[in-house]
């Protein structure tokens, strides 16, 4: 079971965030903060398996519910107050010694999003982002891009992103994160949508897609923070 503790991002207002301790026994000494999709907060079962899974491989895996999902509203905050919620996460996490300094941040969808402009504008003690369905941009509409600020992050990127995903594929992807100027890899989940969900004619089964995604954010850490 995670360690729950207390954010406080404003006077009188707090967020909620687990703690995924790693296994000891595979302990990397690396930290990753992982923010939710719009949609669904941290108790979300795509967060809760993904926190549980890489805390099994050695990854010291935080998660917290932004204050409007903390505050039980359905639409998201504004850009500036998401990111102030990102920030007081990251400098809690850090007073903690999560990750023994070596830390990535990161999310699903929104979460991954919004770490990226933190990075973009600029956050101590951060060495990686690891992005689990970049929303590229909105389903249905290409043409805008939320990717202006990315040339602005200066260190190293992650894309997992879904063959099938509304909000952006891995085709659309690679033009805009070949033209940065940091190390970026992007792991591409075949026949994946935004959740890296598949469908049954793709042959290979949901535990299978997920246990490569894992296995390759687990790898990327590693090599990318353990230098």
């Amino acid at each position: 079971m995670p360690e729950s503790f207390k954010v406080e991002i404003a006077a009188g207002a707090s967020v909620t965030a687990n703690a995924y301790a790693a296994a000891k026994a595979a302990r990397a000494g690396i930290g990753l903060i992982l923010g939710h999709g719009a949609g669904a907060g941290q108790s979300s079962g795509f967060m809760v398996e993904f926190a549980n899974a890489l805390a099994a491989r050695g990854i010291d895996t935080v998660t917290f519910n932004f204050l409007y999902t903390e505050q039980r509203r359905r639409l998201p905050d504004p850009n500036a107050k998401l990111e102030a919620c990102y920030r007081a996460v990251i400098a809690d996490v850090v007073r903690r010694g999560i990750g023994q300094g070596r830390l990535a941040i990161g999310g699903k969808s929104m979460g991954g999003r919004i770490a990226s402009q933190v990075a973009a504008g600029g956050i101590d003690g951060v060495a990686g982002l690891v992005f689990l369905g970049y929303p590229l941009h909105p389903p249905g509409k290409p043409e805008q891009l939320r990717s202006k600020h990315l040339p602005d992050i200066t260190v190293p990127m992650l894309f997992v992103q879904g063959e099938r995903d509304t909000f952006g594929t891995p085709v659309e992807l690679r033009p805009i994160i070949g033209k940065l100027k940091v190390p970026v890899e992007l792991h591409e989940v075949a026949g994946g949508d935004h959740s890296f969900k598949v469908l049954k004619r793709a042959g290979v089964t949901q535990a299978a897609t997920h246990e490569a995604v894992l296995t390759r954010i687990d790898q990327w850490l590693r090599a990318t923070l353990l230098k």
